[in-house]
């Protein structure tokens, strides 16, 4: 096979024919937003997301390149406005600068509004300068703790001050970053408000994420559990938090924090779901289409495609599947309880 050109004229096209119409739901609800996860490896080994010695998939199981283009093309073609890049951590996917110009065409036509990018930071400052150029203007990275010693314990070896480095090479190269921090009881709780001081010091927005019942770990995650009401509530003790109208296109509800400036978001799918208006759908690596994140859904894009189906009918399979999506997760967290949904994060689309 010759290497995927992003100019290639036999580069895959988008879909046709059955895609103008909308991809609506079972429940009326428009989809919008795809994420999806290039690839399952990862540099870290976070000890919420992956068990410590993972098994990755074989080559043969994941998506070509061209493959996660044709089936992005074809969620552009029938309305998806969003798309995110994720992982495991997408820049460590060998040519994955390649699929981000290639789909960075749809940004040039109108079709798609915004590509963006969920990162560790690790490698960052290799690749943001060519982000930028590519078209992608806003990235999430990854960032639990300003500790040296405890982001090092928490994905297993991480350093931060290469995270740190990346940051900065993403602000200078003119990418908007906000921050997701998965808020952990025994962690980083006490620490949160300083990581939002130093985000906002920064000019960087701040997303806290309650910890998620997703794959088999190493530990217990019922200990680990901390509400994002609660943190509110202490947060609200020392500053002002202004409810804001913001959306970005995914679960968060925003805050402007009236002391710092800057922006905080939460999101809560344990303590208060966001169902009602889920927009999202997340492709894996081995192209399964997952409708809802906490269900065990999906439909085998990869099957259709590598079949010979036609932009028409790999169209058809996307609007089959996404009409079955569920009217929401069922997200529990106890000790003892098995995982809402076997698979882990890092296979999921972030």
């Amino acid at each position: 096979m010759t290497p995927y050109d992003a100019t290639s004229p036999q580069a895959p096209r988008s879909a046709s024919g059955g895609g103008t119409a909308p991809l609506i739901d079972g429940f009326g609800r428009t989809v919008t937003y795809l994420r999806v996860s290039v690839t399952d490896r990862c540099d870290l080994r976070c000890v919420y997301c992956m068990a410590e010695h993972m098994v990755f998939l074989p080559k043969a199981e994941v998506l070509t390149l061209e493959e996660l283009d044709r089936i992005a093309s074809a969620f552009v073609a029938t309305g998806t406005r969003k798309l995110r890049l994720t992982g495991g951590e997408p820049l460590v996917r060998k040519g994955v600068l390649t699929l981000v110009r290639r789909l960075g065409r749809h940004l040039e036509t109108g079709a798609l509004d915004e590509l963006t990018l969920t990162t560790n930071g690790t490698r960052l400052s290799e690749f943001a300068a060519d982000l930028a150029a590519a078209g992608v203007r806003r990235i999430n990275v990854s960032l639990d703790t300003l500790k040296p010693d405890v982001f090092a314990r928490l994905t297993r070896g991480g350093d931060l001050a290469k995270v740190q480095a990346g940051i900065a090479a993403a602000r200078d190269a003119g990418l908007r970053v906000k921050i997701n921090t998965v808020a952990l009881a025994h962690d980083n709780a006490a620490d949160i408000p300083d990581l939002i001081e130093w985000a906002h010091g920064q000019g960087l927005d701040v997303t806290l994420i309650e910890t998620m019942p997703l794959g088999e770990i190493d530990a217990d995650r019922t200990d680990q559990f901390l509400s994002l009401e609660k943190v509110r509530r202490e947060l609200e003790g020392f500053w002002t938090l202004i409810d804001i109208p913001l959306t970005t296109g995914g679960p968060a509800r925003y805050v402007e924090v009236a002391e710092t400036g800057g922006r905080l978001g939460f999101i809560t799918p344990l303590s208060h779901n966001f169902c009602e208006a889920c927009n999202r759908v997340r492709l894996t690596c081995t192209g399964t289409l997952h409708t809802c994140l906490g269900r065990e859904d999906a439909a085998d894009l990869r099957a259709v495609i590598r079949s010979g189906a036609s932009d028409d009918g790999l169209v058809e399979a996307i609007r089959a599947a996404v009409d079955a999506k569920p009217k929401g997760h069922d997200f529990h967290i106890g000790r003892g309880l098995a995982p809402a949904v076997a698979r882990h994060m890092s296979t999921t689309g972030g």
